[in-house]
Formats: C-alpha cells, sequence, structure tokens
C-alpha cells in the first residue's frame, strides 16, 4: 500500500475525479431500485398516468447519471493505473542499472524481470479492481442499509446480518489463501529461471541430447505452480458458493415476511422489489470485492518484492554528488596497491596490485583462466569496489567520481561480447550518438571489421539481432572493439580474447 501512495502523489487530482465517478455510478444505481418501487406502488394505488411519467423519466436520468459515471470512471482509473505502474517500471529499471553485478545475482536476473513486467501487472490488475469494486462498498453498505432500515427495521437487520456473516467468510478465506499467493510468486521466479536456462543454453541441451531431463526438470515447475493454483481457486468457488447461497437465503427471508406485512398494510408491493435489489446490488458488489481481496495477497506479495528492489541500498554508490575538473597525468590509470575480496569469499582474488597504464602505451595483463584479468576490467569500470589499496584515473580516486564521470572516460569491450537489436551503426554509435560515418568506417577498418560489414547488403543498416546472434563469435568481437573505438575515451579496456 504505502509503494502505491508513494507514486499516487502526482496523480493525487485524476484519483479525486475518479472516486467522484465511481460515488456517482452507485447513487444512480442504488436510486433506481427506489424509483421503480415507486412506480410500482403508484401503478397498483390509481395514481395518474403524469405521475408515472414523471418517475420514469427520474428513472432515466438516474440511468444517465449512473452509466456516465460507470463509464468516466472506469476510464479515469484505467488512466490512474497505467501511470502509477508505469512509473515503477521506470523506477525499477532505473534502480537495476544502479545494481552491482553482485546486487543482480542477489536477485537474479529473472526474477528482477519477473517483478518488472508481471508483478507491476498484478498490482496494476488489483489496484484497477480496489477502485472500482472495493472502494464503493462501505458507500454501498450505509445507503443500502439505511435505505432498508427505512423500510423495514428487521428486514435492515436481516441483512446486516448476511453482510456480516459473508464478510467473517472472506476474512477467513484471505487468511488462508495468504501464504498460497506467496508461494505462487516463488514458484513464478523459479519457472521463469527454469524456462530463461533452457531457452538460453538450448544449443547446449542439444549437445548432451538433455531434452528429455530438461522437459522434465521443466514440467515439474509447471506443475507446482498448477497445483498450487488449483488450492487458491477451490478457496475462491467455496467463497462464491456460500455468498450466492447467502443471496438466495436473504431473498427467501424477504419473500417469507413480506407476505403478513402485505396484508397488515405495512408493506406494498414495490417496496419488496425495492428491498430485494438493495440486497442484492449490496451483496453483489461484496461478492466482487470478495474476490478481488482475495487477489489482494498476491497484489501484496508483489508490491513487496517491487519495494525490496526500490529500497535496496546498491553495493556501489556515488560518494560525490559533482566532479571537479580533471588534469591529464602521464599515468592515466594506476592500481596503487589495490586488494579484491569477493563478498563470500575466505581469499583475496587481488592481493596488493601495483601497476600504472601510461597515457599513449598498452598495457598487457596475462593470466590463466580464473587469475583475476577480467576482475580487474571490474575493478576499473568500478563493477566493484577495491577492498584495500586505491584505484587512480589521471591521479584521482575514481570512488571520489560520479560513476557517470568515470564511465565517460572508459571504454569496454567485455570478454562476451554483446550488441543489441537495430542495426550495425547504431551499435556502433553506442558511446558517441554524433559520431559521423567517415568516424565509424575509421573504427571498422582499425577494428579488422571493415571487409565482412561492407560485404552485407545494407553495409552500416544491416539488422543486428538482440545479442547480435545473426553474426559469428569473431564478427561480434570485432564489432564491439569497433564501437569501442568509435567512442573515442582516456582508456580502452578489452577483456579477455579480443584480438
Amino acid at each position: 500500500m504505502k509503494l502505491i501512495m508513494q507514486f499516487m502523489k502526482p496523480y493525487r487530482r485524476l484519483l479525486v475525479f475518479t472516486l467522484l465517478f465511481i460515488i456517482l455510478d452507485v447513487i444512480g444505481a442504488l436510486y433506481i431500485p427506489t424509483l421503480v418501487a415507486q412506480m410500482m406502488n403508484e401503478g397498483t394505488s390509481g395514481s395518474t398516468v403524469h405521475d408515472l411519467y414523471i418517475t420514469g423519466v427520474q428513472i432515466i436520468i438516474a440511468s444517465l447519471v449512473s452509466g456516465v459515471g460507470a463509464i468516466l470512471g472506469g476510464y479515469t482509473c484505467s488512466l490512474l493505473s497505467s501511470k502509477i505502474c508505469k512509473d515503477i517500471r521506470d523506477a525499477i529499471y532505473k534502480k537495476s542499472l544502479k545494481l552491482s553485478i553482485y546486487d543482480f545475482k542477489q536477485f537474479g536476473t529473472a526474477s528482477i524481470t519477473t517483478r518488472t513486467i508481471s508483478d507491476i501487472t498484478t498490482i496494476q490488475t488489483a489496484f484497477i479492481s480496489v477502485v472500482q469494486m472495493v472502494l464503493p462498498v462501505p458507500v454501498i453498505f450505509v445507503i443500502s442499509l439505511f435505505l432498508t432500515f427505512h423500510l423495514d427495521v428487521m428486514a435492515g437487520v436481516i441483512l446486516l446480518a448476511v453482510l456480516l456473516v459473508v464478510i467473517c467468510i472472506a476474512f477467513c478465506i484471505m487468511k488462508m489463501a495468504s501464504p498460497l499467493f506467496k508461494k505462487l510468486q516463488k514458484l513464478l521466479d523459479r519457472m521463469s529461471t527454469v524456462l530463461l536456462e533452457n531457452l538460453t543454453g538450448v544449443r547446449v541441451i542439444r549437445a548432451f541430447n538433455k531434452q528429455s531431463a530438461e522437459q522434465g526438470r521443466l514440467d515439474k515447475t509447471f506443475e507446482d505452480y498448477a497445483n498450487t493454483s488449483i488450492k487458491a481457486n477451490r478457496m475462491f468457488a467455496n467463497l462464491d458458493g456460500l455468498s450466492f447461497f447467502s443471496i438466495n437465503l436473504f431473498v427467501v427471508i424477504i419473500y417469507w415476511i413480506s407476505g403478513g406485512r402485505i396484508a397488515a398494510g405495512h408493506f406494498q408491493i414495490g417496496d419488496i422489489t425495492a428491498l430485494i435489489e438493495y440486497a442484492l446490488l449490496a451483496l453483489f458488489y461484496l461478492m466482487m470485492a470478495q474476490m478481488v481481496i482475495l487477489t489482494l495477497p498476491r497484489a501484496l506479495e508483489c508490491c513487496n518484492r517491487v519495494k525490496a528492489i526500490l529500497d535496496h541500498t546498491p553495493e556501489i554508490t556515488d560518494l560525490v554528488k559533482t566532479d571537479t575538473e580533471d588534469k591529464e597525468h602521464d599515468d592515466v590509470l594506476v592500481f596503487d596497491h589495490v586488494s579484491f575480496r569477493f563478498a563470500d569469499a575466505e581469499e583475496d582474488t587481488l592481493h596488493d596490485l601495483n601497476f600504472a597504464c601510461k597515457r599513449g602505451e598498452t598495457t598487457a595483463i596475462i593470466g590463466g583462466t580464473g587469475s583475476g584479468k577480467s576482475t580487474v576490467a571490474s575493478l576499473i569500470l568500478r563493477f566493484h569496489d577495491v577492498t584495500n589499496g586505491a584505484l587512480l584515473l589521471n591521479g584521482k580516486d575514481i570512488r571520489n567520481m560520479t560513476q557517470h564521470h568515470l564511465r565517460e572516460k572508459l571504454a569496454y569491450v567485455q570478454q562476451k561480447a554483446w550488441l543489441f537489436s537495430g542495426n550495425i551503426a547504431g551499435n556502433l554509435r553506442y558511446g558517441n550518438p554524433n559520431a559521423s560515418d567517415e568516424e565509424l568506417e575509421h573504427a571498422l577498418e582499425v577494428a579488422q571489421a571493415s571487409d565482412f560489414v561492407h560485404s552485407l547488403p545494407e553495409g552500416l543498416n544491416s539488422y543486428v539481432a538482440q545479442g547480435g546472434t545473426n553474426f559469428s563469435g569473431g564478427q561480434k568481437q570485432r564489432l564491439s572493439i569497433a564501437r569501442a573505438l568509435v567512442k573515442k575515451p582516456e582508456l580502452y579496456i578489452f577483456d579477455g580474447k579480443c584480438g
């Protein structure tokens, strides 16, 4: 709830209009049975046609008010929920850009994806349902009970009792359903993880003939999710049955007591219709509210999962808000007694590392697999912070500059090349949007990618699939090198086999 209120502040006026339209809808819907009862009573008591005509016009006006309120309320509610959830998605995306590699491991890429897409969709659906089906319930209860008590005290007491019974049943079922919905969200994360592994690792699966084993593992996650969903749906079914039973029971009781009251002159035919309509409207909205309330544990769990990301303090943060002007040094980059240890490790990955990268020179770090070469690159980019010592860029500790300022001065070619969907020119301009075609051509020439790019029918405008999967590993690596060259930074970082 706090999450929704936090993002609702800019749209308070839209919320007020939404509530006003919904109240108009409710008042109009409840006023119609009163007018219908009045028309029936007038018709049976010998009223003039003129009186019936006036009542009919009032019914038309009430219907129009209710209809306009319902349409405008639905539109403004959808608009409000869309704006709020868009802002939440934007906030999660911006926060994910600040998370370190360790932070991503803590949450899991599949889980962050699920929270950004599925969880927020669940929150949006629940928000619309709550505003349109739960918030009107207190208004309907008060007006329905008032009108029912006004017609007959005994009928009002019976309606109140029925409503309280249904509310108690809904509360008990909601309490039992809450753990199931928490489990469902965890199972959804598990499904996303296994499915993502199967899709990204499909070549390995085929190479080792493990299709059957992976199918069984995926089927198990689907089955666990389905079984938990069935348990939750059974609770819905039980609540629906009990609610319909309560409605029918009230109608039977009203018909049973109204015969004697009509004979005694306390009731008219139209009054019975009005009583039943008040009860049906109140119980109908209550049933709708129950269905929404039963899904609230899932929506609340989604809110908690989203809030966990938004409230998470990233491992790497900017220690300064503004950057001072840098002075060029002959030693562009210096590792000053740098040691680094991963949070879950018992020993240093790097210990007392000392070296300098001279301006205009190439510095190569050679070592076997697992020796820490990629870790050195990560430290320069400040994907991790050093455990001891300092890492200096132009004589300044990189922790005393913003991450944006630091990375503006660097270009990175990672071990596993990655290209974005679009075209080749767009990928090359990723670090320098204003680069000319001549600069792109020069970078391709230096990266030895010019021949294969020009062999493509569309050249620089050739299509690039997500991840660059329509190119070979060597072609992707050369394009990644060209992308780094186009940026023209102070320092190039090449990780792994870049040649």
